[in-house]
């Protein structure tokens, strides 16, 4: 039973056929409950799990369409209200007992809620588009990135991008991109820093929406179990549009620019575009250091642009700061992917400098600059 140890999302306990038995028909012969009291973090994705499996078995005539569709909406409401006010939840040793005491109510709405969503999508073949649905559509042989730590990982693509996984996320991606197009597939949230290349575009493939790109810096966030799809832009210009595996939903793309944003709203699978990002309260409060740190330099110490670089990725960069203290730099690193901005800064301070990346720690090698 090893293989549950990287289930993260509620779908992966769904499938499982010991999950169920355990769930449905009280049969605990793998250890299920004391393997869940292990982890707080876990106990609360296996309680949504159970939760939706007994909603699945709810009687259809229990609660009227309007009734469920309302309690939907309202629950998907206090979501983002949650999450806008960015409230810090304290669980005690005994998760499950303080979530059915405290959230009774809760409960009923999450069931009601669950039970609209299997009669709409499971029941009708309008599936909300999952992680593993997609890249089981994908021939390609992928690998995959899981970041289960506490702190955003950087990944390094074969053409020169880099992504700043989140904690809780996770990313499909070839060894070599292939082919006319470039194709990764994300679970969370991801900043992406792409390669500029117009006769290979690259495709971020996330729940129900597909963004397409050239060269440009932008961030999406697509966790299955919110109400909402994101894409922001940081830098250059991206494509939007619903996946095809997504029902009810028309193909049109929509353009977005610098500081624009989108939301694809699941329940409704209408896409609400947002062209000032700072009007809008919930992606005001999500911006990171990567997404607000300027990266144009001016007769600038090469510590503080490596300063400035550890703020926005959240790195450790070791340099001889002796043999640099005096070394100042002119550049633009706004629009390039995190291996080029090293690239750059080495070969403006010369020398042979060079530089060695082992996950997140930067290792620069110089003898000073030129």
């Amino acid at each position: 039973m090893q293989k549950r140890n990287t289930y993260t999302q509620i779908e992966d306990f769904l499938s499982d056929d010991s999950f169920r038995s355990w769930i449905l028909s009280k049969i605990d012969n793998d250890g299920w409950e004391e393997w869940t009291l292990e982890s707080l973090q876990r106990a609360k994705l296996v309680e949504d799990a159970r939760l939706l499996l007994l909603a699945m078995k709810l009687p259809e005539n229990e609660f009227s369409a309007s009734d469920i569709h309302k309690a939907l909406q309202n629950t998907w409401a206090k979501i983002r209200e949650k999450e806008n006010q960015k409230t810090v939840q304290i669980f005690k040793i005994n998760v499950f007992r303080k979530y059915f005491l405290s959230g009774i109510a809760a409960t009923l709405f999450i069931c009601m809620a669950s039970a609209w969503l299997y009669t709409t999508y499971f029941r009708s073949g309008n599936s909300v588009v999952t992680y593993n649905e997609l890249i089981n559509d994908d021939n390609e042989g992928l690998v995959e990135q899981t970041n289960n730590s506490d702190k955003p990982q950087i990944i390094t693509l074969s053409d020169g991008s880099s992504v700043l996984l989140q904690p809780n996320s996770k990313l499909s991606y070839p060894k070599i991109f292939d082919g006319n197009e470039r194709k990764v597939y994300l679970s969370g949230e991801a900043f992406f820093e792409i390669s500029k290349n117009p006769k290979k575009p690259f495709f971020v493939f996330a729940n129900e929406i597909v963004t397409k790109v050239v060269g440009t810096s932008f961030r999406v966030k697509a966790y299955s179990d919110k109400p909402d799809v994101e894409v922001l832009v940081r830098t250059g210009k991206v494509k939007v549009r619903s996946n095809n595996l997504a029902a009810k939903s028309d193909n049109k793309e929509i353009v977005l620019l610098p500081n624009q944003a989108l939301r694809f709203q699941r329940s409704e699978m209408k896409f609400n575009k947002i062209t000032d990002i700072t009007q809008d309260i919930s992606l005001s409060k999500s911006i990171g250091s990567i997404e607000q740190l300027s990266f144009e330099f001016t007769d600038i110490p090469v510590s503080q642009i490596f300063e400035t670089i550890e703020q926005a990725y959240l790195i450790d960069i070791d340099f001889p700061k002796d043999k640099l203290k005096d070394c100042h730099l002119t550049t633009s690193l706004s629009d390039q992917p995190l291996t080029e901005k090293l690239k750059i800064i080495c070969k403006s301070i010369g020398n042979n400098t060079s530089f060695e990346m082992n996950g997140n720690q930067i290792t620069i090698i110089s003898e000073g600059c030129n």
